[in-house]
């Protein structure tokens, strides 16, 4: 029986990192008047929206950086904000009373963190934390909800990544439930990697165990094995991705059947590299 991460329930392990705007920190590379008709925005429910919805967002959409361990939302509190991921995942956490955490949904940058407000409440039972640092645009949920109660468009958008969203969720709990640790860390890798802008990046032994749902030794063991035949480099919570096309073919259904709800409910993704 798969084992979990333990977290200390309240005293919000991962809530290390205080929010930062972009602004502070010396970056420009996310600008929300890049919302505009002309620019398709990195962020794919941002991309959808007709631009005269992308018009009215564009005040209240400020850039944030996005930073390992960074609390999105904790547990039972009310939502302040909601974000657009533009690089990066967010892992929606349920911990136990005991402290035992598992991770039960990611968001990137096909997504929002903050899914309640649009389905009419302002918290839930589970946390988001950033896993995988990067960037993004967030907004307050205050005027998000006007937004929503506006315009018919910004919902129907939304509606349709609610059930990408609980699609993936459904994937996951069958995944978990079928197949190897192998295969599920191959899917992660690859979903991980669909987020980023980049081969390498930052997944800590941490999180990769919350995903699969296993003690750090299985991660370091399902790691290696994908590292020994070249797929992957992983050293020090760093993971680059070495032949994206063998991990496909090394990962189970599940992450093709989760891409292509993804891409049939939000259409086919902008690639912003070649793999």
């Amino acid at each position: 029986m798969p084992t979990t991460v333990q977290l200390q329930p309240d005293t919000h392990h991962f809530a290390i990192n205080e929010e930062k705007p972009l602004s502070k920190l010396g970056s420009n590379r996310s600008n929300p008047r890049a919302l505009g008709a002309t620019q398709t925005p990195a962020n794919r429910l941002l991309a959808l929206l007709p631009s005269s919805d992308r018009v009215r967002l564009r005040p209240h959409l400020k850039p944030f950086a996005l930073a390992y361990r960074q609390s999105l939302y904790r547990a039972n509190k009310p939502i302040e904000y909601i974000y657009f991921i533009e690089s990066g995942v967010g892992s929606l956490v349920n911990t136990m009373r005991n402290g035992d955490a598992a991770e039960v949904g990611t968001i990137g940058n096909e997504g929002l963190v903050g899914l309640p407000l649009l389905l009419g409440d302002d918290r839930a039972p589970t946390s988001v934390y950033v896993q995988v640092p990067g960037s993004g645009l967030r907004m307050k949920a205050t005027a998000f909800s006007k937004e929503l109660a506006r315009s018919a468009s910004l919902r129907a958008v939304m509606h349709r990544y609610a059930h990408a969203f609980f699609n993936q969720v459904a994937q996951s709990a069958a995944c978990n439930h079928f197949h190897s640790l192998e295969q599920r860390c191959c899917r992660w890798l690859l979903m991980t990697h669909d987020r980023m802008h980049s081969d390498a990046f930052l997944l800590t032994q941490e999180f990769l165990a919350m995903m699969l749902g296993v003690q750090r030794t299985g991660v370091t063991a399902a790691a290696g094995a994908l590292q020994r035949v070249g797929l992957i480099r992983y050293t020090r919570g760093n993971v680059t991705i070495l032949d994206r096309r063998g991990l496909e073919r090394r990962s189970c259904e599940c992450y093709g059947v989760s891409k292509r709800e993804f891409d049939r409910l939000l259409g086919d993704p902008v690639r912003t590299k070649t793999r």
